[in-house]
């Protein structure tokens, strides 16, 4: 059955919604906070995220952002006190899927959960993409193979040889290729990539930056810079 991420700093309904939910089939991991939604996410393997919008740490809004740019296609609903038309048009700004205003009914909520997740089984095929074009390379995923292409397999009539990256190269190189032109933050990266900021996974990923630059020097329209004071962009 698919599973949930639930963020809701109210534990009373937080505790409702995770065991209702959780009893019609669908099984539900919850968070109290921002930040602990963020590391649960990472760790997890969520079919649909439902975010409370006003959280201490991190708001719904702030928390889909930094979700939406490790993953595009999770499923978002927002929940929300206010019934205000602001909050809706920045919570679809921000890619939720559907937005609910408290008070609800538990029936009312998971009938949207189910509408959703039929719409996203419907597509899944078209989802995620296994190979990313980045100006003249083809990076395929899940072989790890990063290729420079050429009409007849060559460049400049020279043969064309796959840089065969390493996990870690092929997961940093996917993380910046499903937010091309989008600054990724330094702290997102290595909790995604690595798994934690600390100090020496910093030092680790300035390499492997090193190394994405080099493998993509070859085609001048491409470049891996440094964003001052957020991260990194892979502009195209």
């Amino acid at each position: 059955m698919p599973t949930i991420l639930l963020v809701e700093d109210d534990p009373n309904l937080g505790q409702l919604v995770q065991e209702y939910l959780t009893m019609k089939g669908y099984p539900t991991d919850r968070a109290t906070d921002g930040n602990q939604g963020l590391q649960q996410f990472m760790a997890g393997n969520y079919d649909l995220c439902i975010f409370d919008v006003m959280m201490p740490k991190k708001d719904g809004f702030t928390l889909a952002k930094e979700v939406r740019m490790g993953n595009r296609d999770v499923p978002i609903i927002f929940l929300t006190a206010k019934a205000m038309q602001e909050d809706a048009i920045q919570g679809f700004k921000v890619g939720a899927d559907d937005y609910v205003t408290k008070p609800f009914s538990m029936e009312e909520l998971l009938l949207r959960i189910q509408a959703i997740l039929r719409r996203y089984q419907r597509s899944a095929d078209s989802m995620e993409p296994s190979v990313y074009q980045i100006g003249s390379f083809s990076f395929d995923y899940p072989h790890q193979l990063l290729t420079r292409t050429g009409g007849n397999g060559t460049v400049d009539g020279t043969d064309l040889q796959p840089q065969k990256l390493t996990s870690k190269e092929s997961e940093l190189l996917k993380l910046l290729a499903q937010n091309l032109n989008q600054p990724v933050s330094r702290s997102f990266a290595l909790k995604m990539v690595w798994g934690d900021d600390s100090y020496f996974n910093a030092r680790s990923m300035d390499v492997y930056v090193t190394k994405l630059r080099k493998y993509l020097k070859e085609d001048s329209a491409v470049q891996l810079v440094n964003v001052h004071g957020e991260g990194f962009k892979l502009i195209v």
